[in-house]
């Protein structure tokens, strides 16, 4: 089922779909009741493994997120600062809220947090864009709000072996586009509008 934000927009059917697993397609969530399909969310929740970017594992029972309770939301945030990203699950039943932590193997990250001058105050809009050993990763600053859930507005640069952003550019709001070289990963950054540096957050003071 596709949710666009757009409830007159048409998604095609992405494949075959098997009947035998009661698998339908809908281009509009609100079509599901009157089509008389039925969700009764209390569906078992999956988790995917992406596998070198060319396939998926289910690792659903392995990680325990695999419940059957009123799941609703999912929120993706760092809560540890040790750059591993966990998972948040509010649900309307079988317990308001899950906490899954990251324990997959330490590599090297960077997070980056916006401060606007001509922009809005928290570049909310802007385009970020990492180069690290060639391989360019794209991110787009904009609030994660879920079902009563919300987190901070961080964006995440996961490096894998490389140490370093070789260079970020920033596309704010604004029109303004704003370069910086050699930020250092392992590390939290706060990046001013039009400044050429990069401020290293230090946990407990504000910015």
């Amino acid at each position: 089922m596709s949710q666009p934000y757009d409830r007159g927009a048409h998604i095609p059917q992405p494949g075959q779909l098997d009947p035998a697993l009661n698998e339908f397609w809908v281009d509009n969530p609100f079509e599901i009741a009157p089509k008389g399909y039925n969700l009764s969310a209390y569906e078992r929740k999956r988790t995917f493994l992406n596998v070198r970017g060319r396939d998926f594992v289910d690792i659903s029972f392995l990680t325990g997120t695999d419940g059957d309770a009123d799941g609703r939301a999912v929120a993706v945030g760092d809560f540890s600062n040790n750059g591993r990203q966990d998972i948040v699950l509010r649900q309307a039943g079988g317990g308001p809220l899950l906490f899954f932590e990251n324990h997959f193997p330490q590599k090297h990250y960077l997070e980056v947090s916006l401060r606007g001058v001509k922009s809005n105050r928290l570049g909310i809009g802007a385009r970020l864009v990492a180069q690290v050993q060639g391989q360019q990763l794209v991110r787009e600053l904009f609030p994660q709000n879920t079902f009563a859930s919300q987190l901070p507005n961080i964006i995440h640069f996961g490096l894998g072996p490389a140490t370093q952003v070789d260079r970020l550019t920033i596309q704010w709001p604004s029109g303004q586009k704003q370069e910086l070289t050699n930020l250092p990963g392992d590390r939290h950054v706060v990046v001013e509008e039009g400044k050429s540096t990069a401020e290293t957050v230090i946990p407990g003071q504000r910015y």
